[in-house]
C-alpha cells in the first residue's frame, strides 16, 4: 500500500470518482477530495499532502489563484489537471508554482504515472539529503540541500520542491552543458512524457530568485541551440 497523502481538487464529481478509483486500484489509500477553493485551502492548512491534483476552473476561485494561495503554506508538488490546454495556460500554471500540467481529457493511468514519478523523485531527493550535509556557498547566495533552504544576500528565498531539485542538480554539475531534454530527464524523470517548456519556466524562475539577469544571465547561461550551463559565481564552491 502507498502511504502518500494525495489531495484531488475538481468540481466535477465524475473526475473525482475516476481518479479516486484509479488511485485506489494502484494501492494509494490516503486520498482526500475537494470541489471548492475555500475548502481546499482549509484542507491544506490543516493537513500535510505529498501531491495535490488541482483543476483550474473551480466554482469559487481560479485554480491559478488557489495555487498562489497554497504556495503561502506549503511547497507540496502541485499537478494541474485541466481542460484548458493552451500554451499560455500551461506556462501560467508552471510559472506560479505548479510542478506539472496534464490536460483533459486524460488517461487516468498517466496521472498515476506522473504522481509516482514525483513521489519517487522526492524519496530520492530526501535520501540524498540524509546522506550528505554539503552546503553550496557561492558568495552572495548559498544553498543547503539538507535543510532545503536558499539564501540570497543572507535572506531566505522561498522555492518550490522542483526548483530546489533543479538548483541542486546544477550545483552538483557546474560548468557542464545540458540540453533541455536532459534536464527534464534528470530532474523530472525519464519515464514520463512532459513539456520541455517546463524546464524553461523553472530556469526562468530560478534566475529571478538568484538575482541573475534574465536578459543577460551569468549564472544559468543559455547556449542557443545547445542547452544550459550553470556557472558558479565563485569557485571553491563546496564547504562543510
Amino acid at each position: 500500500m502507498e502511504t502518500a497523502n494525495i489531495l484531488i481538487v475538481d468540481d466535477e464529481l465524475g473526475i473525482l470518482k475516476l481518479l479516486d478509483i484509479t488511485l485506489r486500484k494502484e494501492n494509494f489509500i490516503n486520498i482526500e477530495t475537494s470541489s471548492t477553493g475555500k475548502g481546499t485551502l482549509q484542507l491544506v492548512k490543516d493537513n500535510d499532502y505529498d501531491v495535490i491534483l488541482l483543476d483550474i476552473m473551480l466554482p469559487d476561485i481560479s485554480g491559478f489563484e488557489l495555487c498562489t494561495e497554497i504556495r503561502k503554506y506549503t511547497n507540496t508538488p502541485i499537478i494541474f489537471v485541466s481542460a484548458r490546454s493552451t500554451d499560455f495556460d500551461k506556462l501560467t500554471g508552471l510559472g506560479i508554482g505548479g510542478d506539472d500540467y496534464i490536460t483533459k481529457p486524460f488517461n487516468p493511468l498517466e496521472v498515476v504515472a506522473r504522481i509516482k514519478v514525483i513521489l519517487r523523485r522526492q524519496k530520492m531527493y530526501e535520501a540524498a539529503q540524509q546522506q550528505q550535509s554539503i552546503k553550496y556557498d557561492f558568495g552572495y547566495f548559498a544553498f543547503n540541500p539538507e535543510s532545503a533552504t536558499l539564501k540570497v544576500d543572507h535572506q531566505i528565498v522561498e522555492c518550490t520542491a522542483k526548483e530546489l531539485e533543479l538548483l541542486h542538480f546544477f550545483c552538483k554539475n557546474p560548468n557542464r552543458i545540458y540540453t533541455t531534454s536532459q534536464l527534464y530527464e534528470f530532474v523530472w524523470g525519464n519515464d514520463v512524457y512532459g513539456e520541455e517548456k517546463t524546464v524553461t519556466i523553472h530556469i526562468s524562475k530560478l534566475r529571478k530568485k538568484l538575482g541573475d539577469d534574465t536578459r543577460k544571465p551569468k549564472i544559468i547561461v543559455n547556449l542557443r541551440g545547445i542547452g544550459y550551463k550553470f556557472i558558479p559565481p565563485k569557485e571553491g564552491l563546496l564547504c562543510e
